[in-house]
């Protein structure tokens, strides 16, 4: 159940939980089909994501993305700032395969 983009979203998908703007509001209630005209009223609001029903999870083993995020940060390893956002990262990451 991944959060996608208001431009990704199509008709026919379902919210895996409300959907709410950035103030908080909630638009639309988990369950909810989306159609066309509902996808034109979340991309107008102040929306970051919608989390959808029913996608599968990345196809790349978790393990790979997060040796490949390591790989991208040895360079700056030990650097508090840039520890915070590796971490950041790979919370994120691990959340898309939960």
């Amino acid at each position: 159940m991944p959060k996608i983009a208001p431009g990704s979203l199509e008709p026919g998908m379902k919210t895996a939980k409300p959907v709410v703007n950035t103030s908080g509001m909630v638009l639309l209630g988990e369950n909810t089909e989306l159609t066309p005209e509902l996808i034109d009223r979340i991309r107008n609001m102040e929306v970051d994501g919608v989390w959808i029903q029913g996608l599968s999870k990345p196809s790349v083993p978790m393990e790979e993305v997060v040796a490949e995020l390591d790989r991208r940060f040895r360079l700056v390893g030990g650097q508090p700032h840039m520890d915070i956002i590796r971490k950041a990262v790979q919370r994120h990451i691990e959340g898309l395969y939960e």
